[in-house]
């Protein structure tokens, strides 16, 4: 396997430096950079073209120009990384530094999200094929896709972020909204779940009641003026959440996984006052360290005592059972300062345009809070539009594999459906979809423009548009560096992992 990656990265060496000459040649021919500068009326406009065509070697031929943006580049080896200078005379390195970190916070939450749950919804709609759900999603997923970008981002303006703020003034919503609102998303869950005729109504009654009681309980008790999960809500979520990460990693015939991720939820719930203890004397980014660690300590203690020959089962879902009930703790916590945040934005929390709010001044919670405030709206945009991707790729993914002669073999064994479906069609199902993820997290880097733009973030994908427009050559060639960097190095992650998916693909 060694000697396979060292092959690859040669091979990435030479490809990022042919497709690098030969970008920069284009681009370098693509305009004038000092074109503004020669329009310009200023008494010493000659003085200025001659100090940037020195800083940015312009009177050196673009061919061997880009041998010495290369050995800035080659500099970075030494620790001396050496991008240039951009049209306005800052250091690229810098600038860019500031767009990855940007473009990263809005694109990165995006597209974890949309993966997640756009396989989830393409794998449950694959096993529903042909149902009413299959339909519905199918339909909605066609919709969003076709939908542009910048029309989504202007809805989500009006109605998510300056709607809720009018909401919030006076939140009051009248009790037949509730109960129609409660009964389709009762009825969306039952078509989700499906089954015979007394199954699928239990399902609709059960999610419809549970609807409209946390509706109403939202609405009517002051909830979104002081929200909270509080011990009861850390331990209900947590045990709701131990159960299906059990159901998907082992099944509940093994009790032994069972009593691991319990035990690490109800730890959860048993240490959130010791827990508030923590965050109030250490209230900073460490604190949410030292819970991951301490919950991710009991569920592998608890995998110890109770796994027995289930160990690593045990410990897989006990671990996941522990990272949401932290997630959960955290949530808690953050949650306690949205009062005071509302009160800071004057009652109008959810933004809709920069990646904070300037000047502000608070705790760890409150910038937390401001940050997610900030995100929502673009992380939606992208996410929506994203999901129905996805969700097509994944569904026609594992339809094909259902259709494989060794999952009829697994079945006329006598395995589960269960055990079917996620040890042997959904890893190999997999393999196609690990491929494209590869190629969106190097399409991560290379930044959202569109959104950056309508939500005014100075990310790398704004940042590169400009650059074109400018003929801001060390800029434009930055952004295609990192981004091919980025993208070779995740497509050899996604080559690996093939072998991990399925044990007949061997990396030689």
């Amino acid at each position: 396997m060694f000697s396979y990656i060292v092959r690859r990265l040669i091979a990435a060496v030479l490809i990022v430096f042919a497709a690098s000459y030969l970008i920069y040649i284009l681009a370098a021919n693509a305009g004038d950079p000092l074109e503004e500068l020669r329009q310009s009326t200023a008494p010493n406009k000659d003085a200025l073209i001659a100090a940037k065509t020195a800083q940015l070697n312009l009177d050196v031929p673009p061919y061997l120009r880009y041998f010495i943006w290369l050995g800035g580049v080659l500099k970075g080896f030494t620790g001396n990384l050496d991008l240039g200078y951009n049209i306005r005379g800052q250091e690229v390195a810098a600038q860019v530094g500031i767009g990855i970190g940007q473009t990263v916070q809005l694109v990165v939450i995006a597209t974890v999200l949309s993966i997640l749950l756009g396989i989830s919804i393409g794998m449950a709609t694959a096993l529903r094929q042909y149902s009413g759900f299959d339909y519905s999603v199918t339909f909605i997923a066609f919709v969003f896709f076709s939908l542009p970008v910048f029309w989504v981002a202007q809805i989500l303006k009006m109605y998510v972020a300056i709607g809720f703020n009018n909401f919030l003034a006076d939140p009051e919503v009248a009790p037949w909204i509730i109960i129609v609102t409660s009964l389709l998303l009762g009825f969306a869950w039952a078509s989700i779940v499906g089954g015979a005729a007394k199954k699928y109504f239990l399902n609709f009654g059960v999610a419809t009641v549970v609807t409209a009681v946390g509706l109403f309980f939202i609405l009517y008790t002051g909830w979104l003026d002081t929200p909270s999960l509080g011990i009861i809500g850390v331990l209900g979520i947590g045990v709701a959440a131990a159960f299906a990460l059990v159901w998907v990693t082992a099944g509940f015939s093994d009790r032994k996984v069972i009593y691991t991720a319990l035990v690490t939820a109800v730890a959860g719930a048993a240490l959130w006052y010791p827990f508030n203890y923590l965050f109030f004397y250490l209230p900073s980014y460490l604190s949410w360290l030292i819970v991951l660690v301490v919950m991710v300590a009991i569920a592998v203690g608890a995998a110890f005592i109770f796994g027995g020959d289930e160990r690593p089962s045990s410990i897989r879902a006990g671990v996941l059972t522990a990272i949401i009930s932290s997630i959960l703790i955290i949530v808690d916590r953050v949650m306690g300062s949205w009062p005071d945040y509302v009160q800071i934005t004057n009652g109008r929390p959810i933004a809709t345009i920069g990646s904070s709010t300037p000047n502000l001044d608070g705790s760890v919670w409150i910038e937390t809070i401001d940050s997610f405030t900030h995100l929502l709206l673009p992380t939606m945009a992208l996410m929506l539009l994203s999901l129905a991707a996805w969700s097509r790729y994944s569904r026609g993914s594992l339809l094909e594999v259902m259709n494989q002669d060794y999952v009829r073999t697994a079945r006329a064994k006598g395995l589960s459906e269960r055990t079917v479906i996620m040890r042997h069609a959904f890893r190999n199902a997999m393999i196609p979809i690990t491929t494209l993820i590869a190629f969106e997290i190097g399409g991560i880097i290379g930044g959202a423009a569109i959104t950056e733009t309508i939500f005014g973030w100075n990310g790398v994908g704004r940042m590169f548009i400009e650059a074109v427009q400018q003929v801001d050559l060390n800029t434009i060639m930055a952004v295609f560096l990192i981004t091919s960097i980025v993208t070779i190095v995740f497509n050899l992650i996604a080559d690996l992992t093939y072998s991990a998916l399925d044990p007949r693909i061997r990396v030689n």
